[in-house]
């Protein structure tokens, strides 16, 4: 009897294509409407899915996307040059982003409410449960007046959330600092 070697081949995984047009970063592709649905990465807008900047770097660095511009794929380092001119905070919100998904939450934007992220509780499901906190990534550098930090606990308290301080150290970890209402 003869045996013959069997080679494994490595099965490549295909990728989920976007496209980069403008400030919007979108693709209509089944995979991405599929992640969509089991993890909750974009939004789903008229038949497309949407993704927010932090996301989709989330997704490059994960080898879940490739993303287009004219055409021509763009690497992990120059998606961040590009997202960089149209941000200039984009690495303080993607290393947050990045370091709560690793955890277990879901993320999202969170323009409408004066924040930039709201953030779920682990298990928790969008449309079917409320955030728990609004998060304001930032910087160990930057500075925040009192009436900027009051008027963060304002949003945060009208919007029935937690406050979440997220501060990026110069070694690009995240400390976190929650400020919640008490009654004395």
């Amino acid at each position: 009897m003869v045996k013959k070697k069997i080679k494994k081949q490595k099965v490549k995984k295909e990728k989920i294509k976007a496209k980069l047009l403008g400030e919007i970063i979108s693709t209509n592709s089944k995979k991405a409407i599929d992640l969509y649905g089991k993890s909750r990465f974009g939004e789903m807008k008229k038949g497309k899915i949407i993704y927010s900047f932090s996301e989709v770097l989330f997704l490059v660095e994960e080898k879940k996307i490739e993303v287009f511009e004219s055409g021509k794929k763009l690497s992990f380092d120059k998606l961040i040059e590009k997202l960089r001119e149209i941000d200039k905070k984009i690495m303080i919100k993607y290393l947050v982003f990045k370091d709560l998904r690793k955890k277990g939450h879901i993320i999202k934007t969170a323009l409408k409410f004066g924040a930039e992220f709201r953030v779920y509780a682990k298990g928790k499901r969008i449309g079917k449960e409320h955030a728990k906190w609004i998060l304001y990534p930032v910087s160990e550098n930057s500075e925040l007046s009192w009436q900027d930090f009051s008027g963060k606990g304002r949003i945060a308290h009208s919007t029935n959330k937690n406050l979440l301080i997220a501060v990026v150290d110069s070694e690009n970890d995240v400390t976190y600092y929650e400020v919640k209402w008490i009654r004395p």
